[in-house]
């Protein structure tokens, strides 16, 4: 008679069985193609109590147990100003899944919900300065957070739409004023649908965005925030063309600057008629900025 598998056991083996082309597969790949671990890391993986992170830290900590890279890991959950209900549905989440969190807590809800403009912008800033400050405090030199495919081309299209640009979340990241941290997406490769289908599929329910603003303006769930926007339009186009997810994803690998008017680089800006074949035209060009 075969032995019955741990609620913590079932989850891992979902993830190496069931959704190995969906989950395991792809994690490795982004791990692999983007570097994103070296011998001697110490890693903390910011969970929010949402879906993405805890399946990242799962990722993470299964991925310590079998790989010859030897790393550490911290998981960091940083309370911004939960409900009890919520705190508690973060713990035993992590303690289901076998995850020995460290928790901290901050006042940012508090502050956030004192902006009248802007709240969900500066609730973002203020966490990821929070995470960045105690992961130095706790002798990381990398933070992890749980950002997946559809979040990067959603990224892609609403740069697109309303900033007039073309970019997207990197894959890691140097901080800009953390010294030598680096951020890390171990989920980049993975889409939404699969984490959905291995949460449902092992009976998993987590916490949404839990944030003050969001409980009293029902809005920002129902369709109205330009992510939601983006989110839905891109399941549209998914019904006629299957593909759409992978092309966009695809696309962002395989940028063709010559193709393109103008482009920005190492803060410098530039137009094809700087590189035309005629070059009097590109001459031109620079005289006229």
């Amino acid at each position: 008679m075969a032995r019955e598998l741990s609620t913590v056991q079932k989850a891992e083996q979902s993830i190496y069985k069931k959704y190995r082309k969906e989950i395991w597969a792809p994690f490795l790949t982004a791990i692999n193609t983007y570097d994103l671990i070296q011998p001697n890391d110490r890693i903390a993986v910011c969970i929010s109590g949402g879906k993405d992170s805890m399946l990242m830290a799962k990722l993470m900590q299964m991925l310590q147990k079998h790989t010859e890279i030897p790393f550490e890991l911290v998981f960091l959950v940083m309370d911004p100003g939960y409900s009890a209900e919520n705190r508690k549905k973060i713990e035993d989440n992590a303690k289901t899944l076998g995850i020995d969190i460290e928790v901290f807590e901050t006042n940012i809800f508090a502050v956030a919900d004192t902006q009248a403009k802007k709240p969900c912008y500066l609730c973002a800033r203020m966490r990821r300065g929070h995470l960045y400050n105690r992961a130095r405090e706790l002798h990381c030199n990398k933070i992890a957070l749980g950002h997946h495919l559809n979040d990067v081309i959603e990224t892609t299209v609403m740069s697109m739409f309303w900033s007039s640009k073309l970019e997207t979340i990197v894959p890691k990241a140097k901080s800009e004023n953390f010294g030598e941290m680096e951020l890390i997406r171990p989920l980049y490769r993975i889409k939404e649908d699969a984490v959905i289908a291995w949460a449902r599929y092992n009976d998993l329910s987590f916490i949404r965005c839990a944030c003050r603003f969001t409980e009293r303006n029902d809005k920002l769930e129902d369709g109205s925030s330009k992510r939601q926007e983006v989110k839905q339009l891109i399941k549209q186009l998914k019904k006629e063309n299957p593909e759409i997810e992978d092309n966009i994803f695809r696309a962002m690998h395989a940028v063709y600057l010559k193709t393109f008017p103008g482009y920005v680089m190492n803060d410098g800006k530039f137009t094809f008629l700087d590189f035309y074949p005629d070059g009097l035209q590109g001459t031109k060009q620079k005289e006229n900025r």
